[in-house]
């Protein structure tokens, strides 16, 4: 069976539909589609499904040879589109008829623009129309005459629930039994419950983050409950292909990429990992972390980390701390967290004590003494001081920079 499904595409297939039609497709039926608006997405025609894009050129170009090859017919459409104000869904059905004439059904994923395209096409070719309705179309339709007229046309209606069913007899008297109620569905295999053991890191793609190490790590632990969440992007400096590493490395399908996050976003997912990793290492440029601010982060927030020997780092996290790019190093680590609960909550314990006893406010409040050591008398007084400095007026004065003369600056 060949089925010319009728979809809009604008940021791609919406995913139940594109998981319809590949269950369409896995029960054997050959699929071509007809985008209403068609943009790349996370979802894309498969390579084996028939995809026909439009350009409006083309579309007004192929109207004189739809007219010559079905003048009275063409002609008889159009009136009905001009009458119910739908020229442009009559155009792209007209467009569409060249490939539609050869599939067995026509099915409409949606009851508004792309039924109407569908319900023309249908009258241009005599073919069998299907359409299932969710739930915007009968609310909000944008053509509530022509609605009515193409669902009297269907040669099937579906209805994803038993209250739309309920709903198309009340407000457009369509006849109960000529709606099917046929609910969205869902690959059970795929989606069921699983415990996942979440490793996140949290950096811009850059070469001290060591993604690679991780991912190769991963790969050596061979643990399929395993997933990486990457949260970061691109910092406009050393463009790195993270994804590309994630599918060299083997693991692609282990990793999600949650690009840049902030607020809420961030938080939800320190929250939800059972241990942070960022196995830092020098650049082969040379380049060296300070303190990595999201290490800091991850202890307030009262996680297991497994990290490198980098700079300061062994200086403030007790433990997980293993050499730099050492694959085997870091997949002992992280094995040794996966396998114990118990530890991942005392270390998630002892670091939220070391997030406290050196990273807390108090440090922005040292930084503003150090601020108030150079301002001298140009602080303004009027300002309540939050603050004492505890430095000695010797050292304070020692801190103080020398002015540099105007004419030197020029």
């Amino acid at each position: 069976m060949h089925i010319g499904v009728i979809l809009s595409m604008r940021n791609g297939l919406e995913h139940f539909v594109y998981r319809e039609i590949s269950e369409l497709a896995r029960e054997g039926a050959t699929i071509s589609l007809f985008p209403c608006k068609h943009r790349r997405g996370l979802y894309n025609p498969r390579p084996e499904w028939n995809y026909y894009p439009w350009r409006i050129w083309r579309v007004l170009a192929s109207q004189p040879l739809r007219f010559l090859s079905m003048p009275g017919r063409y002609l008889s459409v159009l009136w009905l589109a001009i009458k119910y104000r739908a020229i442009v869904d009559f155009l792209l059905a007209a467009y569409f008829s060249r490939w539609l004439k050869s599939v067995d059904v026509i099915y409409a994923t949606f009851g508004d623009r792309k039924l109407f395209v569908g319900y023309f096409a249908k009258l241009l070719l005599g073919k069998p129309l299907s359409v299932t309705i969710h739930s915007s179309e009968m609310y909000f339709n944008p053509n509530v005459e022509l609605f009515k007229i193409a669902l009297a046309a269907c040669d099937q209606i579906v209805s994803v629930t038993e209250y739309n069913r309920r709903q198309l007899a009340e407000r457009y008297s369509v006849d109960r039994n000529r709606i099917d109620v046929v609910r969205l569905s869902v690959d059970l295999e795929k989606y069921q419950p699983a415990a996942k053991f979440v490793i996140l890191i949290v950096a811009f793609f850059g070469p001290t983050k060591g993604h690679e190490v991780l991912f190769e790590a991963v790969k050596e632990l061979g643990y399929d409950d395993i997933e990486v969440w990457v949260v970061g992007g691109h910092d406009g400096r050393v463009p790195i292909d993270v994804q590309g590493l994630a599918r060299r490395s083997g693991v692609e399908s282990q990793v999600a990429f949650f690009g840049k996050l902030s607020g809420l976003a961030l938080e939800a997912v320190y929250h939800a990992c059972d241990v942070f990793c960022l196995p830092c290492r020098q650049d082969p440029d040379g380049g060296r972390e300070g303190f990595p601010a999201v290490i800091v982060e991850a202890m307030a927030y009262g996680k297991p980390i497994v990290t490198t020997h980098h700079t300061e780092i062994p200086a403030v996290v007790e433990q997980i701390v293993v050499k730099e790019n050492d694959v085997h190093e870091l997949a002992a680590a992280l094995d040794r967290v996966y396998h114990s609960a118990t530890l991942r909550r005392e270390l998630g314990t002892r670091n939220r004590e070391l997030a406290e006893e050196h990273f807390s406010s108090r440090n922005l409040h040292d930084r503003f003494n150090l601020f108030k050591s150079i301002a001298g008398g140009n602080c303004n007084q009027g300002h309540e001081v939050l603050v004492k400095f505890d430095e000695s007026a010797e050292t304070a004065d020692s801190m103080r920079a020398t002015p540099v003369p105007q004419e030197q600056l020029s």
